[in-house]
């Protein structure tokens, strides 16, 4: 039954047209003012953003996919790296903690949210236990740190209603537009990877609710909206098109590096 169970939830978590929604997860989760302040102090987001895209790929799919032995490292490896990312946002301002179970839970939504609504955007509804599954299993990425199943929907329904009341309560501040706007603008990144972001831009305006687009002051023209979901319409053909080898190709290189890097990171005789 595991074995089913991972099968399934690969071949829906693992495909690679999901990292169509990797940018709006991270606006998203922007939007909760702990984690952006978190992100603004203790990170070099603005000037090297494809690290963090890939740190948290790599720890999504190590703990998604990758060995229970890998999974445990890598979540050490990201433990030690959160021990210094505490303080408080401004002078008497509320504080903020990497360890905070909350904050993780809310990562690890973002990431859910996104991963239900491009699967249906891009390969058509999901059957309700399959739903159910993948809200399941992207919890454990919160588990695998400080934030236990305590509070985590098990259903994709529940997933929703809680989704709702938490979307209401977003605020998205000054350090997550600016930090958006590093994002989008992509300056720091290679040409080539410049040359994608005028699509990627398109994509996550088409992704981003109603009131998180205004809060990062991103357009909702109709026009706009249009263009990001023919981007998503392409993301889909390419799904339906290409192999499942190359679809997953993120993915085996994500557990490639996370096995690299927390096997150097170990102490010897561990």
């Amino acid at each position: 039954m595991e074995h089913e169970e991972q099968a399934i939830f690969r071949r829906h978590a693992g495909d690679a047209s999901l990292l169509a929604g990797g940018a709006a997860a991270i606006l998203l989760q922007l939007a909760d003012p702990r984690v952006a302040a978190g992100v603004a102090a203790h990170s070099d987001f603005v000037n090297r953003p494809f690290d963090r895209l890939l740190g948290t790929l790599d720890y999504l799919y190590a703990v998604g996919f990758g060995a229970p032995e890998l999974a445990e490292r890598m979540a050490r490896r990201v433990d030690e790296r959160h021990r210094p990312v505490h303080g408080r946002a401004v002078a008497g301002g509320a504080r903020y903690s990497a360890f905070d179970p909350d904050a993780q839970r809310w990562v690890a939504a973002t990431i859910t949210a996104m991963t239900l609504q491009l699967h249906e955007r891009l390969a058509g509804p999901l059957p309700h236990a399959e739903a159910d599954l993948i809200v399941r299993r992207l919890g454990a990425l919160g588990g695998r740190l400080q934030a236990t199943s305590a509070g985590w929907p098990d259903t994709r329904a529940q997933f929703e209603t809680w989704w709702a009341e938490r979307l209401a309560q977003l605020e998205v501040g000054d350090d997550a537009r600016r930090i958006a706007r590093a994002l989008l603008e992509a300056r720091a990144l290679p040409l080539g990877a410049r040359l994608l972001m005028p699509p990627v831009r398109l994509m996550t305006v088409a992704l981003l609710p109603d009131p998180v687009r205004r809060g990062y002051g991103l357009s909702s023209a109709p026009r706009v909206l249009a263009a990001g979901a023919a981007w998503l319409r392409v993301v889909g053909v390419a799904r339906r098109v290409l192999p499942r080898g190359i679809r997953e190709l993120p993915l085996r290189q994500a557990l490639r590096r996370a096995a690299l890097a927390t096997e150097y990171a170990e102490p010897r005789g561990r």
